[in-house]
């Protein structure tokens, strides 16, 4: 078998797409869907760099196999504000210059909008939780934790549960 039929969900759009088997859902985005705000950092699931939301679920496209996702909702740094409205994560992070190279920056933002998506009354420990699986070289990472909670506080505001 050359390829396999993955039909799934994707930034809320229904996609199919035709993958090798054993692809990863890293590679699967990447090289398939041509969607690279996704980061391959470590390839052993521990940087968090290639972060995404499964079924509202932050987890490390690395570790997944393409074909797990038949029928399942993802949702990529493609699928989270867009370039005339920035997502409040993106936003706070901009704001707090949370940021250094960027590359690692996708996954911060996907591993906070599981955690916000699931829960705007946050704690700052429970996001210092949340991120603890995304490495960063470039910059310290209370900037990252003050963004997020000032991000989680806009939503509050808005009266919106869900971000995006």
């Amino acid at each position: 078998m050359d390829r396999i039929k993955v039909t799934f969900t994707l930034n809320g759009k229904e996609t199919s797409v035709m993958t090798k088997p054993f692809s990863r859902l890293l590679d699967m985005l990447r090289d398939d869907l041509h969607l690279t705000g996704t980061k391959e950092g470590c390839s052993v699931g521990e940087c968090g760099a290639c972060t995404v939301i499964i079924d509202g679920k932050a987890v490390t496209s690395c570790m997944v196999p393409a074909g797990s996702v038949e029928g399942r909702n993802v949702i990529t740094i493609e699928g989270v504000g867009t370039p005339d409205k920035l997502d409040p994560i993106q936003e706070a992070v901009l704001k707090h210059h949370a940021l250094q190279c960027g590359y690692c920056t996708p996954g911060f933002i996907m591993s906070a909008k599981a955690l916000l998506d699931e829960n705007p009354h946050c704690t700052k420990e429970e996001i210092r939780k949340q991120i603890s699986g995304n490495l960063c070289r470039c910059t310290g990472y209370e900037q990252l934790v003050e963004a997020i909670y000032e991000a989680a506080q806009v939503l509050l505001e808005e009266g919106k549960t869900k971000i995006g």
